[in-house]
């Protein structure tokens, strides 16, 4: 499974680099905070919302610890999609946050 921390996503985004980032959390914790721009789709529904997504696309995973977004990872891995997982998760997060 492909990694990436936090900290590399945060300098991606201050580069001006665009990415393709999945918050997998549920609706109350994105809305509690999370980092502009994202695609939310819940884990429960990532199977799904699967039909949504490009796989030409990279996509960079996200949760709150890293638990869920790493399980999401292997299901779009399994399905052949170019994936990682933010280590750490919104835990690790020292970015912009919106609300």
């Amino acid at each position: 499974m492909k990694e990436i921390t936090a900290k590399e996503v945060e300098q991606a985004i201050v580069k001006g680099k665009e990415l393709s980032l999945i918050d997998v959390r549920e609706v109350d914790e994105v809305a509690a905070g999370h980092i502009p721009g994202i695609i939310h789709i819940p884990l429960g529904l990532l199977e799904f919302r699967v039909q949504d997504l490009n796989k030409d696309e990279p996509y960079i995973m996200v949760c709150r610890s890293g638990a869920r977004s790493s399980r999401a990872t292997e299901i779009l891995e399994g399905k052949g999609f170019n994936v990682s997982n933010m280590v750490g998760g919104m835990l690790s997060w020292e970015g912009e946050v919106h609300y």
